[in-house]
């Protein structure tokens, strides 16, 4: 997915995740609510009309369910419908104002919390939309509701009902300020590093894309002369001057051998490219492919001591993929530049997923290396253009829908050196699923 696509779906996540929040905080209002109507009518003998704030309080409740069924259907959230649900509490507030006070109620400055919160949540029109209603609705109170019937007593301090009102209502504010917005921040900021690490993937891509791009070019230039260095070859070999001596034949079989070699190269770099050169894919297995794999990887490599462990044990079918052929020699190239005299590559099945392990004796990745595995140009070579073959196996993997994994192993082993983990799903390999076979 493009950053441009992905960037309306986290944001709709992001409104989702909002949703849930004003949703909590109505069910924190409903009680507030049953808690200050009894404590008014009951304990400070202040006379309201209760059946009607019930009323009130019942269509909160009822949209609160609607809003928790409706979005637990449907995750998807957008500026709008966050607007019309902070509408709904801020028509719900004004009507228990108006049958509780109006201005005169201290919990008036709740209208507050429903400006700060269109502030954080929703565009700009729409925030400023919602000061425009909560200041209309506040000129209306001011000129309908009947005032409560308190004393203004403002100088008996904390003893006046008022006054304790208004403290409480500040009390109230604040804390459901640093408890929801903490919240909700913690929302934006999950939903800007999603996007931050669809940006880097999407340089990352393109940096494949180029790198791409310059190997099936230079794939092309390449393709000619080396043909014309076989055809001479080919032709040193009938020649009486060398086959009268046999170590210059050695040699020509050698040459022969490595610009073969580089053929094979060629031909898979433009396979990988989608300009196959005559080959046709080939039906095989997964274990086939794997062993064949490490034998051809075997045969043109110099190593002392290379284990291999194939311990497959469900058998998939798979189409010999160059790409993946290309991400595990990959691997071990690294792993053999690290450590020339032992390797170990062990294959198993864990549940659905194929997982590669390549194990060597070097001296294993630093930690800053760990902290980077996969980023572009992160090399222990200290040459410049190296880095690239951990990150293309990065890539490849997580196209596959899989994930690669670096780690130091135990120094207590007697070997030490470093272990990478590609983890790949059988089903984006295989021509059926496992369940077929």
């Amino acid at each position: 997915m493009s950053q441009a696509a992905a960037a309306p779906v986290l944001e709709a996540a992001s409104g989702y995740r909002n949703m849930q929040q004003l949703i909590q905080l109505r069910w924190i209002a409903v009680i507030g609510q049953i808690t200050t109507i009894a404590t008014a009518t009951l304990l400070l003998g202040i006379h309201l009309p209760v059946a009607d704030m019930l009323r009130v309080l019942a269509c909160l409740i009822g949209f609160n369910i609607f809003s928790h069924l409706r979005w637990h259907e449907q995750r998807v959230v957008d500026n709008k419908q966050l607007f019309l649900a902070l509408l709904v509490d801020v028509f719900s507030l004004t009507a228990q104002l108006y049958l509780s006070g109006g201005m005169s109620n201290p919990f008036v400055f709740l209208y507050m919390l429903q400006v700060i919160l269109a502030a954080v949540l929703l565009q700009p029109w729409s925030s400023w939309t919602i000061v425009a209603i909560t200041g209309v609705c506040a000129v209306l109170l001011a000129a309908f509701a009947k005032p409560l019937n308190l004393p203004l007593d403002y100088a008996e301090g904390m003893a006046s009902l008022y006054v304790e009102g208004i403290f409480i209502s500040f009390i109230v504010n604040a804390a459901l300020l640093v408890v929801f917005i903490t919240r909700i921040t913690r929302n934006v900021r999950t939903g800007d590093a999603a996007l931050a690490d669809l940006r880097q993937r999407a340089a990352e891509e393109e940096h494949i894309v180029r790198m791409g791009l310059l190997a099936s070019g230079a794939a092309h230039e390449l393709g000619t002369p080396l043909a014309t260095l076989a055809v001479i070859l080919g032709d040193w070999r009938r020649m009486p001057e060398f086959k009268k001596n046999p170590e210059l034949l050695a040699e020509l079989a050698e040459m022969q051998a490595q610009i073969a070699r580089c053929k094979a190269i060629v031909s898979g770099i433009l396979m990988s490219a989608g300009e196959a050169r005559g080959e046709s894919s080939v039906k095989t297995t997964i274990k086939v492919f794997l062993d064949e794999l490490v034998a051809e990887w075997r045969a043109s490599r110099t190593l002392v001591q290379f284990e291999y462990s194939n311990g497959i044990e469900h058998d998939v079918a798979v189409v010999s993929d160059s790409t993946l052929k290309q991400m595990i020699a990959n691997v071990l190239d690294n792993a053999l530049e690290a450590s020339p005299h032992w390797l170990r590559l062990e294959a198993s099945q864990a549940g659905d997923e194929l997982v590669i392990e390549v194990l060597d004796a070097g001296p294993g990745f630093a930690p800053g290396m760990l902290r980077e595995f996969g980023k572009p140009y992160q090399s222990t070579k200290g040459q410049p253009g190296r880095g690239l073959g951990l990150f293309l196996v990065v890539n490849v993997a997580r196209t596959l829908g899989g994930s690669v994994a670096a780690s130091n192993r135990d120094v207590h082993n007697g070997r030490g050196g470093a272990a990478v983990k590609v983890t790949l799903p059988m089903s984006a390999i295989a021509l059926e699923t496992p369940h077929g076979q």
